[in-house]
């Protein structure tokens, strides 16, 4: 009994610790294996495809952009998720109505989300050359209507362009110009861009209306708003306008940049001819100038940008005085002067003479200094040769003063007043203007004598 019950103790412990030794050997055969030897997947090679895909669904974009770095055979697999039909309906989010993502952490916005997988397709595409990147993208992107210049219904109140915008931006990123030029060229022929455009800088200003608002859209949301440096925005706008001539760059720039309908958002053409201004109407138009004024925009020279500001101020016919001596004003010393200047240069005292005045006139009404107008003047009388061509003008100013004021009077004698006295509250800034003027004028003279 003694040795049968000892036979029985010494077998059980046996089988036990034999069953242990075979289920303990697997694994550790598993994790001892030499690195060499394992796949570029790694650990994933042991998971079906499903089940990887699966994985990838608990991952934010981030993350999976970051997986896409750590080998090219996952990059590899990833791509093909990405084309995949549960890849499209994880990635490609749709509800460009809808600021914010449902059922994601508050804040986050869909444009982050079109960041985060901007980022991740740069990663996955980063070993192909541009042409096929950006083939792959189109073929990822192809279905979203939204991100298509005339692709939804409700332009005003879409954040798809955007969307596709700052995708783009972080894409593209540190490419190089040649690259960017093919990102560009690529664009126009998904778009169409060129052919629409020739038509509404062809047509009657505002005969198409609803074509103006959506270039303005494309051009604005997809390839000028998103980037930090201006020399990023300098390259983008000189693509979008280098290839017309003047006199179209002019409207182009006008529909992209110029005042809209706070109703419609359509492109208002009679804004800068019916009557004056405000600055929210020319800060548009007055940055893009700067922008390509900028020595960062290496395809410009000074005399191409003055010549576009002459070609803007009959856009769609001349503008009222006060609003292109607005616009100088908002874009800045050097441009104002170099624009004057120009005038100077080729004797053409009267205008310059009435843009002075103008000039004064503005700085009154939107409470500038105005010993800035007087200094401008003072610069501008440096550029005439002779000092009887300086004088000539000084004359044209003096002239110019009383002209306008004799103008401005007569319509107030006439009773042609508005609800708001318009007549009589031009003539009283222009009677300001003209005293704050020569005060100026008068400071700077007493105090160069006592020197």
């Amino acid at each position: 009994m003694a040795s049968s019950g000892g036979t029985s103790y010494t077998l059980i412990p046996n089988q036990k610790f034999r069953r242990s030794n075979r289920r303990s050997r697997q694994p550790c055969n598993t994790l001892d294996m030499d690195p060499q030897s394992l796949s570029a997947l790694g650990y994933f090679k042991t998971l079906p495809l499903e089940i990887f895909q699966m994985v990838l669904n608990y991952l934010s974009v981030k993350d999976i952009s970051m997986l896409s770095m750590v080998s090219k055979t996952i990059s590899n697999r990833l791509i093909n998720y990405i084309s995949s039909p549960s890849g499209n309906r994880r990635l490609l989010l749709q509800d460009f109505h809808n600021s914010e993502l449902p059922g994601m952490r508050e804040g986050c916005s869909i444009l982050e989300h079109y960041k985060s997988l901007g980022l991740l397709l740069k990663r996955c595409t980063l070993l192909l050359p541009t042409k096929d990147r950006l083939k792959f993208i189109h073929k990822v992107l192809s279905e979203i209507s939204c991100f298509k210049l005339n692709g939804c219904p409700n332009p005003l109140h879409c954040l798809g362009l955007q969307c596709y915008g700052v995708f783009l931006q972080i894409l593209t990123a540190g490419w190089d110009e040649l690259e960017c030029h093919r990102v560009f060229n690529f664009l126009c022929e998904l778009s169409n861009l060129p052919r629409k455009v020739q038509t509404v800088v062809s047509s009657k200003p505002g005969s198409a209306r609803k074509l103006e608002l959506r270039i303005r859209l494309y051009c604005r949301a997809v390839l000028l708003n998103h980037w930090s440096h201006r020399s990023d925005s300098a390259f983008w706008l000189t693509r979008i306008l280098k290839p017309w001539p003047m006199v179209n760059q002019a409207r182009l720039l006008y529909i992209i940049f110029g005042p809209v309908s706070s109703l419609d958002g359509h492109v208002v053409w009679q804004k800068m001819t019916e009557g004056p201004t405000d600055e929210t109407s020319l800060k548009g138009l007055a940055d893009a100038i700067k922008l390509l004024y900028d020595t960062e925009a290496r395809e410009w020279t000074a005399d191409d940008v003055i010549s576009l500001v002459d070609e803007l101020s009959v856009v769609p016919r001349e503008w009222l005085m006060e609003n292109n001596a607005r616009l100088l004003i908002l874009s800045g010393n050097n441009i104002c002067f170099t624009f004057m200047a120009s005038k100077a240069v080729n004797r053409r005292a009267m205008e310059l003479a009435r843009l002075t005045v103008f000039l004064a006139l503005v700085c009154e009404k939107d409470l500038y200094c105005m010993d800035w107008a007087v200094k401008m003047m003072q610069k501008v009388c440096k550029v005439f040769s002779t000092p009887g061509e300086r004088n000539h003008f000084l004359q044209c100013v003096e002239n110019a003063f009383a002209h306008m004021i004799m103008d401005m009077l007569q319509a107030v004698l006439t009773g042609d007043r508005d609800e708001e006295d318009t007549s009589f509250l031009n003539l009283f800034h222009l009677v300001n203007a003209q005293a704050n003027f020569h005060k100026e004028i008068l400071y700077l003279t007493m105090r160069s004598s006592t020197d």
